[in-house]
């Protein structure tokens, strides 16, 4: 299982451990990658996700799943997210039609 953030596409980084002596050694930063459920509400189910807690808070300042994926441009998102836009926009028309 990889640790990216299905949202917003935030990965591992790399750098350096630098000591007193400016001794560098590489060293992993990882992201706060979080495995949780959003309730779509066009879907109407539970969506299990792999975000970062810096996604979740952007979907909760959003007003939640279904506003920040329809209000997010398909080229900021990969394709995980693009997968369930895709279904949340066919629910929708199918709502509206």
């Amino acid at each position: 299982m990889s640790r990216r953030c299905m949202i917003s596409g935030k990965g591992v980084m790399s750098g350096n451990n630098v000591s007193h002596a400016i001794n560098k050694t590489r060293r992993r930063f990882l992201p706060n990658v979080q495995t949780t459920r959003l309730q779509s509400d066009l879907l109407g189910e539970q969506v299990l996700l792999r975000i970062s807690a810096r996604a979740l808070r952007t979907i909760d300042k959003k007003g939640g799943l279904d506003a920040f994926l329809l209000g997010t441009p398909n080229r900021n998102l990969p394709e995980e997210a693009r997968r369930l836009k895709r279904r949340i926009e066919r629910k929708a028309a199918k709502a509206a039609a």
